[in-house]
């Protein structure tokens, strides 16, 4: 009998480190694509900016003449990649962008 039971133990422990654990892609924040950066000119109002790169994710409440655009992915439990775009702002219009892109924006 304490056999069966050691047994049994045994399998109910193991399946809580199963190997074969299904992980899944995790995508969060603003996926920005090259073609919405080429729309941006000079002069734009902030308005304007945000009906082409979308809300930013993250303002600046100390400096409102920035406005941050990140994404992140992570592909089943792997290295996370991170997109940066920094947007700046002169009065309440668009001056330029600073960018740190991926090679490929990974989607699902």
């Amino acid at each position: 009998m304490q056999k069966l039971t050691a047994l049994i133990l045994t399998l109910v422990l193991s399946g809580c480190v199963f190997p074969g654990v299904y992980k899944i892609n995790v995508q969060q924040g603003n996926i920005v694509t090259d073609e919405e950066l080429t729309q941006l000119t000079e002069g734009l109002p902030r308005s304007q900016v945000h009906a082409v790169m979308g809300t930013p994710l993250m303002l600046n409440p100390v400096d409102p003449s920035r406005e941050y655009y990140v994404y992140t992915f992570q592909r089943e439990g792997g290295d996370i990649q991170e997109q940066r775009i920094i947007v700046y702002y002169e009065g309440d219009q668009y001056a330029y962008y600073e960018a740190q892109l991926l090679e490929e924006t990974p989607a699902y």
